[in-house]
C-alpha cells in the first residue's frame, strides 16, 4: 500500500490494514516454513508495509 493511501484513512482504517497485513505475512511465513513460497522477496515487502502503516498510526494519534 502507498504511504499517501494510508495517509488519507482514518485511524480504524489504518487498524484494519495492519491487521490484514499481519494476517498475511503470517500466511506468508507459513508458507516459506513448509517449502511453498516461491518468491521470499514478499516476506520483507509485507513487513515493511506493516512498519509503514505502524508509523502513520502513530503519527496520526500524536496529531490528536
Amino acid at each position: 500500500m502507498n504511504t499517501a493511501e494510508l495517509r488519507q484513512k482514518d485511524v480504524a482504517g489504518i487498524k484494519e490494514e495492519i491487521k490484514a497485513l499481519q494476517k498475511a505475512h503470517f500466511g506468508l511465513r507459513m508458507q516459506k516454513a513448509t517449502q511453498q513460497l516461491g518468491n521470499t522477496g514478499t516476506l520483507r515487502t509485507t513487513r515493511r508495509d506493516i512498519a509503514r502503516a505502524k508509523t502513520i498510526l502513530a503519527q496520526k494519534q500524536a496529531a490528536k
